[in-house]
């Protein structure tokens, strides 16, 4: 809890389509009640206000050649400075990071979110004060099918196993900066309709693990 004239205390949700909501047999986004993110803020209560920033397509540090406003660092400022104080940061970004224009390993991907994390402390230390709890999610597997998905040419079989190594790295990067490790392949998997997004099931899995770190951190 915070310190903050009784306001709730703020879980800021950063990270991409599997933040956002989106659903995979639709194209669409899952509504209230569903997002893995609103279950997340009817699991806490009145005393947290959770903030949902899940961009579909969105990178660590990444400039898509097509899409560069997805860059996670560019938009992290901005987004932290417009919800503070901030609490409770919930970091799940990297799978985007796995398409094959980026050329980039596990580790690399693991840097690119400790860039978010460094971002953050000096950042929130500035602005706010004082630097909130950052819980560093290592992103679900990339699913088995993922040649018979429709994203599959962003995405090649060669993303699977390099998803596999994610928990080891992003430990790695949690260690390095105090953060709080979660592994969401330990609870989840995607979808078995496009090997990449979380069926509802998953969304309520990942709420209810992570309200449990919320509470205890």
């Amino acid at each position: 809890m915070n310190n903050h004239n009784n306001m709730p205390t703020t879980v800021l949700c950063y990270g991409d389509s599997n933040t956002y909501g989106y659903d995979p047999r639709s194209g669409w986004r899952y509504p209230e009640g569903v997002r893995w993110t609103s279950i997340l803020s009817e699991l806490l209560g009145e005393e947290y206000r959770v903030v949902e920033e899940g961009c579909n397509g969105r990178t660590t540090i990444f400039d898509d050649p097509l899409e560069g406003w997805k860059n996670g660092l560019d938009y992290l400022k901005p987004c932290l400075n417009s919800h503070k104080p901030v609490d409770i940061v919930i970091l799940m970004l990297g799978s985007n990071d796995l398409k094959e224009t980026f050329h980039a390993k596990a580790s690399e991907i693991a840097d690119g979110a400790g860039a978010l994390v460094k971002t953050i402390h000096e950042f929130t230390e500035e602005k706010q004060g004082f630097i909130p709890k950052i819980i560093l999610v290592s992103p679900p597997e990339i699913g088995e099918g993922i040649a018979n998905s429709p994203f599959y040419g962003a995405f090649l079989e060669n993303a699977i196993s390099r998803s596999q190594h994610f928990p080891r790295e992003y430990k790695r990067i949690a260690d390095t900066y105090g953060c709080i490790f979660a592994n969401a392949a330990e609870w989840i998997r995607p979808s078995e309709a496009d090997s990449l997004h979380l069926d509802p099931e998953a969304h309520r899995v990942l709420a209810e693990r992570l309200s449990e770190i919320v509470k205890n951190s």
